[in-house]
């Protein structure tokens, strides 16, 4: 009996767990995990190809989704709605972790709870299905840093909403920055016309 115990545990012990604490605590990234934080639109989408594949999730208040992966593993990634938070060399970057118990919400939880199963997701298989959910939630994917048609400024995200035509004159690309994307007033229709004319047109990596 206590040897099936003691097993149990060895199966449960994990290389890292949230500090004791009754509320969400605030914990520095690239200590012993990396955090790949996505958009409520990409995450969802991106939890959802990942399936069994995802480790623990934290949500926040406003959806936000975050992943733990290994110190260093996503360095070089560039995505849109998609940001990694770990350790800088001028400064710390810090991640609300919420206590083991808390998993539900309202407010910051674990969404998908730690455990023995679920701790860091496989950097890989995550980018893979961010990548993905990226280009289905956002479109094609221009290449360089556009301009919004909505706040005037310029995004290293651009979202293709639109190519407009004007008889002879060549057709204009609309962009829009992540935030002003989901403004704009869609149909469906031109909408998948436009992704596709991007695409056969080499807009795309």
């Amino acid at each position: 009996m206590s040897g099936e115990i003691v097993q149990s545990n060895d199966a449960c012990r994990l290389p890292w767990t949230p500090p004791p604490a009754v509320d969400v605590e605030a914990l520095p990234a690239g200590k012993w995990w990396d955090s790949v934080r996505a958009a409520p639109l990409v995450g969802e989408r991106a939890l959802e190809l990942l399936g069994d594949d995802t480790g623990a999730v934290i949500q926040d208040k406003y959806g936000t989704l975050y992943w733990l992966i290994a110190v260093g593993s996503a360095e070089s990634w560039r995505l849109r709605q998609v940001r990694i938070l770990t350790e800088l060399t001028d400064e710390c970057t810090y991640l609300g972790v919420p206590p083991t118990f808390k998993t539900e919400g309202p407010g910051t939880h674990w969404r998908v709870p730690l455990s023995a199963d679920h701790y860091l997701t496989d950097a890989f298989k995550l980018w893979k299905a961010l990548a993905e959910a990226d280009r289905a939630e956002l479109g094609p994917v221009p290449q360089g840093r556009r301009t919004c048609y909505r706040c005037q400024l310029p995004t290293d995200e651009p979202v293709i909403i639109a190519i407009e035509h004007s008889g002879s004159v060549a057709s204009t690309t609309v962009y829009a920055c992540p935030t002003h994307a989901r403004d704009y007033p869609r149909d469906a229709v031109a909408q998948a016309a436009a992704r596709r004319r991007a695409l056969d047109r080499g807009r795309t990596r």
